[in-house]
């Protein structure tokens, strides 16, 4: 007979429990010391091991030979308790037997000795549905139970629970699993099944899950269904998930104003076996991440590959944070908007795509704000081009001034020049150049540029993708001209700002500080041949 692969699977003994082990390793220590407290609370999300340790737990404490904490699991004790033919561990589901002639019958029982184990262990699932006089009727029984008796509490809503029944209980709170984990554990029954799925598949399905193991292992054993190699189209095609390049794509295209490739994955969607709302979920959840990244100009706090990181750094240095913002709070809202109206979900997706192309089709306050921080960027580069149009200007009228102030040559001095000409030559002596060579820059023509670390900040936030490099160099100017000079350690930094170089020119525009064209910056290394092409010296 066929068995669920999360059945099949389920942990035996603590240290198997993935992901929890700030839990496992508490409640082994307490079975190895015989100091198991009279009640837990374990609560968390849905798929992270509580039913699974309260089961573990009440096997080690009624282990005949237990082994450093775990269950041996071929005592007599385990293997009944395994089976389900003891009577003394109780598993029951409170929102089934949510009334309180339920519990005051499990508490007249209470007080009856194990008939085969040491311990009666009550697993009481989904506790949170319990009605309040049915808590009212366990209070005492909880505080004082009799010493052969052991609570636990599992629940997915700990806020539900009364206080008085959590302060009694011995609390532990399950995190949701890490990819990592999720991934490994996927990885090591798929080996044992037999079951052929790549890596990209692999991180798909734990994402899906969303920190649940029971999730995962169901999910990729749904996949498993065509027996055959589970890959990342596969996956994506089997549970209705867009791809993180679809998601990209879809961004690029509201940065863009592209209607035409936007309407054509709203059709893509309602014309194949995907539903909106879940594309909707991969679109926020893509959103959080550029969110993310743009804050901190770094992907250690998102579960990503390499890949995406770059793409997602691509992605979101099109949008700045307000924008970003205001597009993520009408994902929400339009999510909200199809859960109540399923029946306009297409149109709902339309107009919502509309409005994040355009935020002057919105009136409220996360639109303004996201228009009036691209008019204030917009303003700063204007600003800044006209003010070196001006001082250029400027400078040019002063040069015409100053030519046209020069005192004109005596009309004497044309003749005199002929008669020199006439005049015997003499042997000539070698003059001295009236332009004496230019001088090499040195270290004290430059001084350094007041606010660059705005224009550092810029930068991150314009271009994401040479935050590191940028970041890492610094910069000065020349007494003598307007030209602003950068100087990187290694010659991969100066390629990557060398090609970025419009983008520095606009942020230094927008800090507001003097620059000519994109030209007068220089960008150079450490390397003989540039200094020797640039002219410079070591700052």
């Amino acid at each position: 007979m066929h068995q669920a692969l999360y059945r099949k699977y389920r942990p035996t003994v603590f240290s198997d429990v993935h992901g929890q082990e700030h839990i496992t390793s508490i409640l082994q220590n307490e079975a190895k010391n015989n100091a198991v407290s009279h009640a837990y609370l374990f609560s968390g999300s849905r798929g992270t091991g509580k039913t699974t340790c309260a089961k573990i737990l009440a096997k080690s404490v009624n282990c005949l030979d237990l082994q450093n904490g775990n269950p041996c699991g071929k005592c007599e004790s385990c293997l009944a308790i395994d089976n389900g033919t003891t009577t003394d561990v109780i598993e029951m589901d409170a929102a089934t037997n949510t009334g309180v002639d339920y519990i005051r019958d499990l508490r007249d029982n209470v007080m009856y000795t194990p008939s085969m184990l040491k311990k009666r262990v009550y697993i009481i699932d989904e506790a949170h549905m319990l009605s309040d006089s049915a808590f009212n009727a366990l209070l005492k029984t909880i505080e004082e139970p009799p010493e052969h008796v052991l609570f636990i509490f599992a629940t997915t809503e700990q806020h539900k629970i009364p206080a008085t029944i959590i302060s009694r209980c011995q609390r532990f709170e399950f995190r949701r699993i890490s990819l990592d984990s999720l991934v490994s554990r996927l990885s090591y029954i798929a080996k044992a099944e037999n079951i052929s799925i790549t890596p990209d598949a692999l991180r798909a399905i734990a994402k899906v899950a969303q920190g649940g193991m029971r999730d995962a292992i169901s999910l990729m054993e749904l996949c498993a269904g065509a027996h055959g190699e589970i890959t990342l189209e596969y996956v994506n095609r089997v549970l209705g998930t867009s791809s993180f390049e679809k998601m990209a794509s879809v961004a690029n295209s509201v940065a863009k104003k592209d209607y035409s490739a936007l309407f054509s994955y709203v059709n893509e969607i309602v014309t194949s076996s995907k539903d909106i709302l879940v594309f909707f979920q991969d679109l926020t959840s893509f959103y959080r991440d550029m969110m993310v990244y743009t804050s901190f100009n770094d992907a250690k706090f998102l579960e990503l590959s390499e890949g995406e990181s770059e793409l997602i750094a691509s992605v979101a240095s099109q949008f700045n944070m307000a924008t970003l913002i205001y597009h993520a709070s009408l994902l929400d809202s339009a999510y909200a908007s199809m859960m109540k109206n399923p029946m306009n979900k297409r149109l709902i997706a339309e107009i919502t795509l509309m409005k994040m192309c355009e935020p002057k089709l919105s009136d409220d306050k996360d639109a303004l704000l996201s228009r009036l921080s691209s008019l204030e960027d917009k303003l700063r580069l204007i600003s800044g081009g006209a003010q070196i149009s001006l001082s250029q200007g400027k400078e040019a009228e002063g040069e015409e001034k100053s030519a046209a102030n020069e005192p004109k040559s005596a009309p004497s001095e044309k003749p005199q020049a002929k008669a020199q000409e006439s005049a015997p030559s003499k042997p000539q002596v070698a003059q001295p150049s009236a332009q004496p060579a230019k001088a090499r820059p040195q270290a004290n023509d430059f001084v350094d540029i007041d606010g660059w670390d705005d224009v550092s900040a810029k930068v991150c936030e314009l271009k994401p993708m040479i935050a590191s490099f940028f970041t890492r160099a610094f910069a000065k100017r020349r007494k003598s001209d307007s030209k602003i000079y950068i100087y990187t350690d290694n010659t991969v930094a100066c390629k990557m700002l060398n090609d970025n170089k419009g983008i520095i020119h606009q942020a230094i525009l927008l800090c507001e500080i003097e620059v000519g064209t994109p030209n007068d910056i220089i960008i150079y290394t450490n390397k003989q041949d540039t200094r020797e092409k640039s002219g410079l010296e070591e700052f």
